[in-house]
């Protein structure tokens, strides 16, 4: 291997925005859910602990499948592998959800559909640029979850360093601690000034800093010369048209890492991502996938293999779309 190793700085989790989602991931549970059932069991016996699932992921009449399905797998557990996960839930701030109230019918649901295992709850996007009324009354009520011991933990997804502080602040003064902020966090997002600017924002406040979309809805671990083989549904097919030309330089780059490595490209784009000191939090949707992705554990990237990605990745003239909830 090349280059010399650091420690690591964070762990890694999985994410499950695909189970339920026939638009962007084309699920089909007929076809998926026996082979979702055994990636979680894979993703757990390689050691991926943390789970994140939000009570929007599941499309049309499957609302709340992905929590539904992590529930049931969870239920064939033993106790005591049950205690040792970190099952965190989005809940959307949804128009008519509003006041200390607005969020306390979807929690219970949430809470049901995963039978019970549910240690952290987290605002699923900030409401800051379009209705900065609504944030105020639901955050007071997840705080007031914490503070009644329904709920452990408390985290924020899709806010800038800017709202964080603040909310922070105004977490802290009721005696309610931050565990997590989730952003969008690649070798392809968009906004790199707030990214470093979130993330050093984080550290000082001793907030964890969960990256999503880490493999760039796969773009990332598509290594150049396959790129023939497309997605499976027309959204990532565009999206994936519109950033492998621009991203071929990238993930030359990636690939001749990953070669050196002997690892693979999934394992090179996720521990750039724990090099920033943020916690990546892919996707999986097989067993194969869940290998895949524990093994980046396995190893640390080197500064040297670090400067090597952000210099490829500064020439890339496109990137990822920015989640339009992201505040500042």
């Amino acid at each position: 291997m090349a280059g010399s190793s650091i420690a690591p700085l964070n762990g890694i989790g999985f994410g499950t925005w695909a189970w339920g989602n026939k638009a962007v991931w084309g699920y089909d549970p007929q076809r998926d859910d026996t082979r979702l059932r055994a990636t979680f069991r894979q993703a757990l016996s390689s050691g991926l602990n943390l789970v994140d699932t939000a009570d929007s992921y599941g499309t049309g009449s499957l609302s709340g499948r992905s929590e539904a399905l992590l529930g049931d797998f969870m239920a064939e557990l033993p106790a005591l592998r049950r205690s040792q996960l970190t099952v965190a839930t989005k809940l959307a701030p949804f128009p008519w959800r509003w006041g200390r109230r607005g969020f306390d019918a979807a929690f219970e649901a949430s809470r049901s559909r995963l039978k019970g295992q549910l240690r952290r709850v987290q605002l699923h996007w900030s409401t800051a640029r379009y209705a900065p009324w609504q944030e105020k009354g639901l955050l007071d009520g997840l705080a007031e979850l914490v503070l009644a011991g329904r709920v452990d933990e408390l985290g924020l997804s899709n806010l800038g360093p800017q709202r964080l502080v603040l909310i922070h602040r105004r977490l802290l003064a009721r005696g309610v601690s931050l565990r997590s902020v989730q952003v969008q966090c690649s070798l392809l997002a968009p906004a790199d000034d707030q990214l470093r600017e979130l993330i050093a924002v984080s550290r000082d406040l001793d907030v964890e800093v969960l990256a999503y979309s880490p493999l760039a809805f796969g773009v990332l671990g598509c290594a150049p010369g396959a790129e023939e083989r497309g997605p499976d549904t027309w959204l990532r097919a565009r999206l994936f048209r519109r950033l492998l030309p621009v991203s071929l330089e990238l993930r030359s780059e990636i690939q001749a890492i990953a070669i050196e490595r002997g690892a693979s490209m999934v394992q090179v784009a996720l521990n750039w991502c724990r090099a920033l000191g943020t916690t990546p939090i892919p996707g999986l949707r097989t067993p194969d996938q869940a290998r895949d992705v524990a093994a980046a554990l396995q190893w640390s990237m080197s500064p040297e293999e670090r400067q090597r990605l952000d210099e490829a990745r500064i020439r890339c003239s496109e990137r990822m779309p920015a989640n339009p909830f992201q505040s500042r």
